[in-house]
């Protein structure tokens, strides 16, 4: 069975049918989770004008970040699942969430990787993208796709 499984978190109730997957895994191998939230501040750069806002705005992103992980943690420890949490910060343009999310696979390291999907198709998926889909191409650890309700 897998012991050491890495998920993915954002917030969205996808990412936590994702958690909860992950905890029936870790529960029937007696496995270990790894959350991991990753913040993009690319975006940031680019959309706001004022430095200060910038900092302001990135300050906030990362604390958001480190509240998904602390909310995860506690449901993951409330089922008796040891339990970590890393906040990953992508900070130089070329990087991408799903990167992040596989280089955490691999440095940590996990024996699967577990994400939400939101399913999403044709230009919708173009236009927004697809973490989970980046996760399926570059990983070198077996995945999970929990597809949304």
């Amino acid at each position: 069975m897998y012991k050491r499984i890495l998920v993915a978190v954002d917030g969205s109730d996808t990412s936590y049918l994702a958690l909860s997957e992950a905890i029936k895994l870790a529960s029937d191998g007696r496995g270990t989770i790894r959350l991991v939230h990753v913040v993009d501040l690319i975006p940031t750069y680019m959309d706001l004008e004022m430095p200060s806002q910038v900092v302001a705005y990135q300050d906030a992103m990362r604390e958001m970040g480190r509240k998904l992980l602390s909310d995860g943690r506690a449901i993951t420890e409330k089922s008796g699942i040891p339990t970590e949490a890393e906040l990953r910060v992508i900070e130089m343009p070329g990087e991408h969430v799903y990167d992040a999310i596989a280089d955490e696979a691999t440095r940590w390291p996990a024996d699967i990787i577990v994400v939400g999907t939101h399913g999403r198709r044709g230009i919708r998926r173009f236009i927004l993208g697809s973490v989970a889909e980046g996760v399926i191409r570059v990983a070198t650890t077996p995945v999970l796709l929990v597809r949304g309700k």
